[in-house]
């Protein structure tokens, strides 16, 4: 603590950080909370011949956030793989990532980094249709790429490593990155997948359109069934909450640390304000009595008894017997701090 029982720039930074660290954790928990109460309260609808009955009970023909499951199948075209035969789907990511080494001059040692150098994403219109043929009831899929959770396979990697000469390898030791290679990654989401869709269930004249909700909720097109995908949101949310008890605890340990600091130095203060008290009380007596004269012959270390004590060899007249006893060894003059050998006492007449 400072002068003054006020934190020092250190804690009060820590305690700011710590409690901001606490927000930004506990905002972000909410959010997760939130998303995942949605998710249960999202309503489950089957993908039979009784959907299109169902929306047109619904307001507006629109259930705001429902649950459906089914079959991917494409409306035009496929997707082929270009790495895969036979390989047919309605959305393909291409990604081209860059692995390679660099130095880390603050703890002298080699870490991995990966960077994005390309990727392209191509789809195509596709429904989800039930898993049993003959429903004859579709759900066409909008924005698939907009959806917070996208599930795609990959179907195809392929690591290119560099190809290095003696000298390249002296200028990445000097420039302090070392290329390892070219990752080449091919992901699609197939003909025939199950999927889980979450979202904005519409009918728009004739056609039922799955697309991503209008109130802020996440937009899903996983893999997972309904059961899976709730418990891992569950699961977010619980580690998130964690993370946010941790941090508020230290953030109270940190407050709890910097009080008791603070009412530790108004105690303090109190007493040293007592004693100053009590030392004013002690004179007024003194100089209250006998005009004074007193005060003149007080002991300058109990101001109440008079003094008895000469100190030789300084000479010094100025303590009463009890309290030079009381003086710590060596035995030293208040009044000089001279080394005392022996004393005399006086008799005052």
């Amino acid at each position: 603590m400072e002068g003054g029982g006020r934190p020092s720039a250190a804690q009060a930074a820590l305690l700011a950080a710590s409690t901001a660290i606490t927000a930004l954790l506990y905002s972000v928990y909410r959010q997760k909370a939130r998303v995942a109460r949605g998710l249960e309260g999202a309503r489950k609808v089957r993908l039979d011949g009784d959907l299109r009955a169902v929306l047109l009970e619904a307001p507006g023909r629109c259930m705001p956030y429902a649950v459906i499951e089914g079959v991917v199948r494409s409306v035009k075209e496929t997707l082929s793989s270009q790495f895969v035969e036979n390989c047919k789907g309605v959305v393909q990511r291409l990604t081209l990532q860059e692995h390679k080494m660099v130095w880390n001059r603050t703890t002298h040692l080699w870490n991995d980094y990966e960077k994005i150098i390309h990727q392209r994403t191509n789809t195509t219109p596709f429904d989800l249709v039930p898993a049993e043929d003959g429903a004859g009831v579709t759900v066409r899929v909008m924005k698939p790429l907009d959806a917070a959770e996208l599930s795609l396979e990959t179907v195809y990697e392929k690591f290119h490593p560099s190809v290095q000469s003696f000298t390249d390898v002296i200028g990445h030791y000097i420039s302090g990155e070392r290329p390892k290679g070219i990752q080449e990654t091919e992901q699609m989401l197939k003909v025939g997948t199950a999927l889980t869709g979450v979202g904005e269930l519409v009918l728009d004249n004739a056609t039922i359109k799955l697309q991503p909700p209008k109130q802020g909720m996440p937009y899903y097109l996983s893999t997972l069934d309904f059961e899976s995908l709730l418990q891992k949101q569950e699961s977010s949310v619980r580690f998130w909450k964690i993370l946010t008890v941790v941090f508020g605890f230290a953030t109270c340990a940190v407050l709890f640390f910097l009080l008791r600091k603070q009412y530790r130095h108004h105690r303090e203060k109190q007493h040293l304000r007592q004693m100053q008290e009590e030392f004013r009380q002690a004179q007024e007596r003194l100089m209250n009595v006998e005009g004074g004269e007193t005060l003149k012959n007080a002991c300058v270390v109990c101001l109440s008894s008079t003094k008895s004590c000469v100190f030789l060899e300084c000479g010094h007249v100025c303590s009463c017997h009890e309290c030079y006893q009381a003086l710590p060894e060596p035995k030293k003059c208040p009044i000089c701090r001279q080394g005392i050998t022996r004393v005399v006492p006086l008799y005052n007449s």
